[in-house]
């Protein structure tokens, strides 16, 4: 026996097991770490998307409410039931109902530079590691924080589609060819091809994007597409007619082949159904002998020339037409399509007839600031053959082309140099075998135009 045990003790082939069996826990310590560590990572990255997901759902909010965080908290609350793929719940201080949490802080920082409507969200969870939890008395606080923004991208929206549905809010079609390379084509659409571009037509922007999808298509020469973007905001959201200020006389019809004046004037006005002719706008009056701005409607007759006086102001136009058959000039001032009456819905079109000479320059001051053409956002909405304009080689139109609730139908038949022209409208179809050359080269130039700065495309991005 005791010689067995001498054996043993000499024997050294059991020298690995003791050494693995000291090593033991070294294996089990690391394999412990790399478990819990691999978990923590997870964790981490689960919970980062959510917070980097919850961020972003509270920009869009922010942008649909032009800024108000009134509804941002549930927006946040609705994405992290949809986002957060951890299975604890948070660590919250507001908890959401009807979610796995809720959101440790949310904030809303100032605006910097072009970064606006920010909104910053940090989440928490604190849960038990499997190897670590033997050696810590807490668990330990795992954190995650993101800060979104709506970033303006460069351009500036020369043509805008105001339509939010699924229909295509922008189209170009025929052999146009628009020439607008500083400025950007957006439309608020949600439709998988939301601007088009068909037949041989040439658009050369800056870019083209919507809310929904834009197809790249040989028709669009631009440096870049930006489907899915945030919606752009009405940029004369504000601008509302005040009938206090409309001195309405009747009709103003100009006599000619098409017209249906029939005085031995250039232009005949109805004042209270009494016949007079004048060849001068600022010579009429309305009922009440105050200098008319307004009147039921208006036609220019073919052949005919209607020159207002130099900024003149707001021409309103009574809930009826405008309809330009002959040429028609207009320096500072703008075509109100609009109703007197607040209850009404009834509002006039405007139609511009091919070979006709239209140049209206916009103000630059007051209520119409940087609107060419206005029509009352009470006018039902209409798509097709809506408001038809149709230009020339001689027309130029500066400032916005405003019709919220109605399409516009743009026909070119030949060439035409606009500077700061813009189309802001329900929807918006080009056609015809004209080239357009927008030229929005000199932004600074466009603003002193009276036209708006909000009209930048802007897209949401993780800022920090």
């Amino acid at each position: 026996m005791i010689g067995f045990i001498r054996k043993i003790l000499k024997d050294r082939r059991g020298n690995a097991l003791a050494i693995a069996c000291a090593c033991m826990p070294l294996v089990i310590g690391a394999a412990g770490l790399a478990t819990d560590t691999i978990e923590w990572t997870l964790w981490k990255r689960q919970l980062q998307r959510a917070a980097d997901s919850a961020a972003i759902a509270g920009v869009y909010d922010r942008l649909a409410a032009t800024g108000s965080t009134s509804n941002t908290s549930n927006a946040v609350c609705a994405d992290l039931g949809v986002n957060l793929h951890t299975w604890m719940g948070l660590k919250a201080t507001s908890p959401c109902t009807g979610t796995v949490g809720s959101y440790t802080s949310l904030s809303f920082p100032a605006d910097s530079g072009n970064q606006t409507y920010q909104v910053a969200v940090t989440l928490q969870i604190q849960q038990r590691l499997p190897f670590s939890s033997l050696f810590m008395s807490a668990p330990p606080v795992i954190q995650a924080s993101a800060t979104a923004a709506a970033i303006g991208s460069t351009g500036l929206a020369c043509i805008e589609s105001l339509d939010p549905s699924t229909s295509t809010g922008v189209t170009f079609s025929g052999g146009s060819t628009i020439e607008m390379p500083n400025c950007d084509v957006f439309s608020n659409s949600s439709a998988t091809n939301a601007a088009v571009g068909k037949g041989n037509t040439s658009v050369i922007a800056n870019s083209v994007g919507a809310v929904g999808g834009v197809q790249q298509s040989n028709n669009f020469t631009v440096n870049s597409y930006k489907p899915y973007s945030s919606p752009l905001p009405d940029p004369f959201a504000g601008v509302t007619p005040d009938p206090s200020d409309m001195k309405c006389a009747g009709h103003w019809v100009t006599s000619g082949n098409n017209g249906n004046g029939g005085g031995a004037g250039n232009v005949t006005t109805w004042v209270d159904d009494a016949l007079t002719d004048s060849t001068d706008m600022s010579a009429a009056r309305d009922i009440n002998g105050n200098p008319a701005n307004c009147w039921n409607a208006m036609s220019v007759g073919s052949n005919r020339t209607l020159t207002t006086p130099s900024n003149f102001g707001p021409i309103y136009i009574n809930g009826g037409n405008a309809t330009l058959q002959g040429n028609f000039s207009c320096t500072g001032c703008t075509l109100v399509m609009t109703n007197k009456d607040p209850s009404s819905t009834t509002i006039g079109k405007i139609t511009v007839n091919a070979g006709v000479n239209t140049n209206i320059t916009a103000p630059t001051t007051g209520t119409y600031k940087g609107i060419a053409i206005y029509q009352d956002r009470r006018a039902p909405i209409c798509t097709g053959n809506c408001n038809n304009l149709n230009g020339n080689s001689s027309s130029i139109i500066t400032g916005a082309i405003y019709t919220p609730r109605q399409e516009v139908y743009y026909n070119g038949t030949g060439t035409v140099t606009a500077t700061c022209t813009m189309f802001v409208s329900y929807r918006v179809t080009f056609n015809g075998n004209s080239a357009l050359s927008n030229k929005f080269e000199d932004l600074t130039q466009c603003s002193g135009a009276g036209l708006p700065g909000n009209a930048t495309t802007k897209v949401v991005r993780l800022v920090a």
